[in-house]
């Protein structure tokens, strides 16, 4: 059973390392950011597995995401430089990229480093536009959809492990890819830079198979050029439990809190400070395999559900996250007997 608990380490820290630059995934489908009730930091990018960590060597993690929200028209949103009244909104992206795990310690714990690209297709309805550009009044339905790609998005993890506990820190962001466009309700781009840094802890026990993570962080938004709005502060967790029917083989419940901590700002919050908060639940499944020589393979399939929702569209999320990384090594006959002696 031990080897398989070094198994599903690995392939853990693949899919630990997937969530991870998950976060790339979260910037996509959301888009407009707070100001269109959403955030940079798509409730529910870690999962399962989040501080354990994996094999050293180099792993390659691609994400899809699927969101479909919405809000009826008495709720009014910030939309590039217009205010509109209700939001019909869909997003199909994909995340992917390479994450290195680094073999020499880091005060005492594993480090590794991701990298994201993350191309999509967005569309956005709306019931009427209140307020458009330069002021202009303007009414009527209206839909935007593009395919276009975000921004890049990078993130750090330091790992580390102690029996059946497992913690971490990690910080996050992304580089700004210019597609942003202000004048357009479809956007993959935020148009600003954000930082989001966090801690999470992880409950592994392979005898038993169960196991429970949680993570938390803070993002902080900077100043949007375009139409000078800058989101709050944001807080949020995710955590997910899960159950190994076998060595290859999880099932589980994931879900969410997210709540921002401080309002808009700038003289495109026009909406006041617009504190966003939304509550999400729903199932997993895991599905651990060997990819060739030396390698092995993560597949998950989860979605939220979105409950107790403010000043955000409400809906639903559904990811299929796919990872390949370094198995972890297989112990030997000859190691067997060395430690019998």
């Amino acid at each position: 059973m031990k080897r398989f608990a070094n198994q599903r380490s690995a392939s853990r820290h693949t899919l630990a390392g997937a969530f991870a630059l998950i976060s790339a995934i979260a910037a996509p489908t959301a888009a407009m950011a707070d100001a269109g009730g959403l955030s940079f930091w798509l409730p529910g990018l870690m999962g399962s597995l989040a501080a354990v960590p994996g094999q050293p060597g180099w792993s390659w993690t691609t994400m899809y995401v699927h969101i479909e929200v919405s809000a009826d028209g008495s709720k009014n949103f910030i939309k590039g430089s217009s205010v509109v009244a209700g939001l019909q909104s869909h997003a199909d992206a994909v995340a992917t990229g390479p994450t290195y795990t680094f073999a020499t310690p880091v005060l005492g714990g594993q480090a590794a480093f991701s990298v994201f690209a993350v191309p999509g297709d967005v569309g956005v309805g709306i019931d009427a536009t209140l307020t458009g550009p330069r002021g202009r009044t303007i009414s009527g339905t209206a839909h935007d959809e593009r395919t276009t790609f975000s921004d890049v998005f990078y993130e750090g993890t330091l790992k580390w492990n102690n029996g059946v506990h497992n913690t971490m820190i990690y910080t996050t962001g992304n580089i700004p890819s210019s597609t942003y466009d202000a004048n357009r309700l479809a956007n993959l781009s935020f148009g600003f830079v954000a930082v989001d840094a966090g801690a999470g802890y992880t409950y592994l026990d392979a005898k038993t198979g169960n196991e429970f993570s949680i993570v938390g962080g803070l993002t902080y938004n900077f100043n949007n050029p375009y139409n000078d709005y800058q989101n709050g502060i944001d807080s949020h967790i995710d955590w997910a439990a899960s159950h190994f029917l076998s060595k290859n083989v999880l099932i589980g419940v994931v879900g969410y809190y997210f709540q921002q901590l401080t309002g808009d700002s700038g003289t495109g919050a026009t909406l006041g400070d617009f504190k966003g908060r939304v509550v999400g639940i729903g199932p997993q499944i895991g599905f651990i395999f060997p990819a060739g020589e030396g390698y092995q393979g993560y597949l998950n399939l989860k979605a939220y559900k979105d409950l107790a929702v403010e000043n955000r569209a409400e809906g639903y999320t559904a990811w299929v996250t796919l990872a390949i990384s370094p198995a972890a090594p297989s112990e030997t006959p000859t190691k067997a007997q060395s430690i019998r002696k």
